[in-house]
């Protein structure tokens, strides 16, 4: 494929996203539009995982033929696009408040929330930067819970970049975790007492301390948050960025 056509694939899947590409056309009205047929792909990925969404079995649920869904959606790959957007939403509206920290982590614990709640979100390769209605609303949020630190565009850029990495990796984590763990009926803080458990049991002391100490520290107390890793890493990630407002 040439440069050109790709570049015209791309602006063809930036206008859907955007919804500025279908034209009223005559004959018979279609039953289906963007919307309907990326809700359909979403409910099916939720259903059965990203895996089985292709075009024959979103026609399928939407009782449509495949050649059916051209008229508004162009290829899989941009399909992917469009469900990615379609799945975020927008943000939660966080009060300004002169506390980037809170609304930053406010921010970020939503993302958590969305990714969380569908999971084949953070399956999808990252096409590149935020280019649907929903992904800039989240972009907006976020640089302007920077707005007055003092920061250049280009640190909040960073910091927009890192967090959002951050959380997505971090839910990456978790679920694999999760899916993991599945058959055994352990809870996380209960998979990883028997994990220190055992291991503790099998290496040498001598040749590796600070592993077994950390292994025999009390790892997964019983109160403990599913994933407290995720507070704890946000922390540290934040501590640096207020690192560099105070050196700006």
């Amino acid at each position: 494929m040439t440069d050109e056509a790709d570049r015209g694939d791309a602006q063809a899947t930036l206008l859907r996203l955007w919804r500025r590409s279908e034209r009223a056309t005559r004959g018979r009205p279609s039953v289906l539009d963007v919307d309907s047929v990326v809700a359909a792909a979403v409910a099916l990925a939720d259903r059965e995982g990203v895996a089985n969404v292709t075009l024959a079995n979103v026609a399928k649920d939407l009782g449509v033929t495949k050649m059916s869904l051209y008229r508004h959606i162009g290829s899989k790959s941009e399909l992917l696009e469009l469900m990615a957007d379609f799945a975020i939403g927008d943000p939660p509206p966080v009060a300004p408040t002169g506390d980037w920290r809170a609304e930053l982590t406010a921010l970020a614990e939503a993302n958590r929330d969305v990714l969380m709640s569908h999971p084949w979100l953070v399956e999808l390769p990252l096409s590149g930067p935020p280019a649907g209605p929903h992904a800039v609303a989240w972009m907006d949020a976020i640089l302007r819970t920077l707005r007055d630190t003092g920061l250049d565009w280009g640190t909040r850029g960073g910091v927009l970049v890192l967090v959002s990495g951050y959380v997505r990796l971090a839910c990456a984590q978790a679920l694999q975790l999760a899916e993991g763990r599945k058959d055994s009926g352990l809870s996380q803080a209960q998979a990883e007492q028997a994990y220190g458990k055992s291991l503790a049991e099998l290496i040498d002391p001598e040749r590796f301390p600070d592993a077994v100490g950390f292994l025999t520290s009390g790892l997964g107390t019983p109160d403990q948050a599913e994933d407290p890793e995720f507070g704890f890493g946000l922390d540290v990630l934040l501590n640096g960025v207020a690192a560099l407002i105070d050196a700006n």
